[in-house]
């Protein structure tokens, strides 16, 4: 049955008017919530890179399209717009659903409440309702002197459409480069990242992560040095005490290390590191050789990475220490770069990456880690997002340049780090560029990069007693660890964290 012109234009008229609609509401909704528009778009995994622009252009154009497409004289311009836009928006959300590392929060507005699913149709439904609109809107240019035949106008009509989706394609390439290889300091935090299993009362703030072994994490005390809590997976704590002959050397600092069956006690001060069987919890047998060092990680049963301040100047310098029959030590004065001083511009920590067999060195004061493996060479060298690529310290030197301390209150950059797998864990002390500020004093915001491809891959919050400082970070194959204050905060790790290290060790394997 053929419809009247006036029958057409009623139609017409009707969807317009739908959406005009739909997008002054849309676009009111925005401007009346536009930090919390701007937050949600920085969260997308397709527009984040480009949110500071794109918050501004999606409210425009959409305020553009209500205008044009309620006259008759630009009513077919602004309806090829609708539905380009449409189209993008559902390309979009497609994009989400299918290919996308994570699913955001959707939205505000009318569409806040919809699933995604739900909101994909919305989308169709309006495509299709302006593809009506066109067709209809030809069909009366038909009957007047505007001819264009109808196989070449929904040519047209189709094309549009190819080329709306190409272009959010194009954005989703070139957003995901950005954000995991240059970032512009745009956080992206998934929902269930991680997820609180439960918190346990170790009634001491001297604890820190010694290591693991068999399913059991192991908590070090800086107080009672030769005393171990244990912690299974069912939270069941157990005190253990460690036989140790050798209390005769004048400790300073001792730091219980484990690794796999292998226990170690380090000291730099005196200097020593001595090593024993975690099951018979005896320390026994030293490595001898070891020159004095800041922070050391064992890297295997007879080599250590270290930190000291021997370099030139007395700078801090990384370097291996092999024991055995010939113990020798290979210094790489390459691996960190100085800035200010050598000293507190490099200041870091140093962890030990057991699958990739890799030592990390995060530094504090610049967005910049590297890796190095056994025989001191570097593997890798990247940078966490915030933009703070130079230290912004300042060093006052006393009594004629022989001592130095910080002439003013330092920027931290990085804290703890911890790692796994493939994956470098950060504190991070710098808000983002949507961060909520607000959060910052009850929080702490951890990073998540990918050591194999050199890239970040999201962030997730931990929330604490603002009143108790997070003092050490630790991570497994199945949960995150945090201790803050007395507390032992237990995270399962969500399955995209999950997914993330299990595809990098099945590569690592060769699998």
């Amino acid at each position: 049955m053929k419809l009247s012109g006036r029958i057409k234009r009623i139609v017409i008229g009707c969807i317009c008017l739908l959406y005009a609609l739909l997008f002054v509401y849309a676009s009111v909704s925005k401007i009346m919530d536009f930090e919390r528009f701007q937050v949600q778009l920085s969260q997308s995994p397709i527009l984040s890179a480009f949110a500071a622009w794109i918050s501004w252009a999606v409210i425009g154009i959409e305020l553009l399209i209500a205008a044009l497409v309620l006259y008759s004289r630009t009513r077919t311009i602004a309806l090829f717009a609708a539905l380009s836009l449409m189209s993008m928006f559902t390309a979009y959300i497609f994009i989400i659903l299918h290919f996308s590392s994570f699913v955001p929060c959707s939205c505000g507005g009318i569409l806040e409440k919809m699933t995604w699913e739900s909101h994909l149709i919305f989308n169709l439904f309006f495509v299709l309702l302006s593809i009506i609109a066109l067709v209809l809107q030809n069909q009366i240019y038909q009957q007047g002197v505007r001819k264009i035949k109808m196989q070449l106008y929904l040519g047209l009509v189709f094309f549009l459409i190819l080329i709306s989706i190409l272009f959010m394609i194009i954005v989703y390439l070139f957003s995901e480069q950005i954000i995991h290889h240059n970032n512009p300091f745009i956080r992206r935090y998934p929902k269930s990242a991680v997820i609180l299993q439960g918190t346990i009362d170790v009634k001491f703030n001297s604890y820190y992560f010694a290591g693991n072994s068999n399913r059991t994490i192991y908590l070090g005390n800086y107080t009672d040095p030769l005393h171990l809590l244990s912690i299974d997976e069912t939270g069941s704590k157990k005190t253990l005490k460690l036989h140790f002959d050798h209390r005769e050397l004048s400790f300073r600092s001792i730091r219980i290390l484990i690794r796999d069956n292998n226990i170690y006690l380090l000291d730099g001060t005196v200097p020593c590191i001595f090593r024993g069987n975690l099951q018979k919890r005896e320390i026994n047998t030293e490595l001898k050789g070891m020159p004095t060092f800041t922070v050391a990680q064992p890297m295997d049963s007879a080599t250590i990475a270290f930190r000291n301040n021997t370099g030139k100047n007395k700078t801090t310098v990384l370097g291996i220490f092999y024991a055995g029959n010939l113990p020798h030590v290979r210094f790489a004065p390459h691996l960190l770069k100085r800035q200010i001083d050598g000293i507190f511009d490099s200041d870091g920590m140093l962890i030990y990456n057991e699958e990739m067999k890799l030592f990390v060195y995060n530094y504090f004061y610049r967005n910049e880690f590297i890796a190095a493996d056994r025989n001191g060479s570097l593997k890798i060298t990247g940078h966490t997002i915030d933009t703070i690529r130079h230290a912004k310290i300042k060093v006052a030197y006393l009594k004629n340049n022989t001592e130095r301390q910080m002439g003013a209150p330092p920027l931290k950059v990085n804290t703890l780090t911890t790692t796994k797998n493939n994956l470098l864990f950060v504190n991070s002390k710098v808000p983002g560029r949507y961060d909520d500020l607000k959060h910052w004093s009850r929080c702490s915001v951890i990073d998540v990069y990918n050591l194999k491809k050199n890239s970040y891959v999201m962030s997730f919050v931990i929330y604490h007693n603002p009143d108790l400082k997070v003092q050490d970070l630790f991570v497994t194959d199945t949960h995150f660890y945090v201790i803050a204050g007395g507390d032992l905060m237990i995270y399962d790790l969500g399955d995209l964290l999950r997914d993330e290290m299990k595809i990098a060790l099945e590569k690592m394997n060769g699998a």
